[in-house]
């Protein structure tokens, strides 16, 4: 039941922007650091002699957190505003189709949409790499964990921005706290490392990076949860 809800949802979005959002935003990422690089690529390039694919990787990574926490908040806030916008809350749940898998249905198509961007992230991390000539072997794992790990990490901030877009009619309140998250994230990283809103850059680096990994993804889950509970109990206009 979860995967009609699902598929309907995926259909429900199409031209609304979500799709270029997806697309927009790791080449945003790559497209900063392809100037950073172009500009200064004789002085990077002595910097990162001793691995130059390592050197772009942790130039990307520095900006990977703030641009997942403004993805959880943009791409949560659009898959709710779907149904505020069609006034079909009402019509979707006189359906035979629970509310659990109404709710799970979003969540999944969230994550898939902002792993399809992280993935996106890595292959066009790969592909600048290969424009400025760094040699091969190709750093596909180190790539695909710049993509993924952080976003593992940071599935608390998706569940909770999927679970306020979802209660709040008016977006302005899940939004500014994603913005809020996204602007304090950089300076964040002055406190514990187990401060919430450090997890995805120490899922990214650091010793202990599976700690990280694995408390974003018991506490995404237990905060989904809390959500699933509260959407099941909730008059939906």
């Amino acid at each position: 039941m979860m995967f009609r809800s699902l598929s309907a949802d995926f259909l429900k979005i199409r031209g609304k922007g979500i799709w270029l959002l997806i697309l927009i935003a790791p080449i945003g990422l790559v497209a900063m650091q392809a100037l950073n690089f172009g500009l200064r690529f004789d002085y990077l390039m002595k910097q990162y002699s001793d691995d130059p694919w390592g050197g772009l990787i942790e130039n990307i990574a520095m900006f990977v957190p703030i641009a997942l926490y403004l993805g959880c908040t943009l791409v949560s806030s659009l898959v709710a505003g779907v149904e505020y916008q069609m006034s079909s809350w009402k019509q979707l749940l006189a359906l035979p189709i629970s509310r659990t898998a109404v709710y799970s249905g979003k969540f999944t198509l969230c994550f898939l949409l902002l792993t399809v961007s992280c993935l996106l992230l890595s292959i066009f991390t790969l592909a600048l790499g290969l424009i400025f000539g760094f040699e091969m072997p190709l750093p596909i794992a180190e790539s695909l964990r710049l993509g993924l790990y952080p976003f593992l990490a940071a599935l608390p901030m998706l569940a909770l921005q999927l679970w306020l877009s979802l209660s709040f009619r008016n977006q302005a309140v899940p939004v500014s706290i994603g913005i809020s998250a996204a602007i304090i994230s950089p300076f964040a990283q002055q406190l514990s490392e187990w401060f919430p809103l450090n997890w995805p850059v120490f899922g990214y680096s650091g010793p202990n990076q599976a700690y990280f990994i694995i408390a974003g993804l018991v506490v995404g889950m237990i905060i989904m949860l809390i959500g699933l509970i509260h959407f099941n109990r909730k008059d939906v206009d």
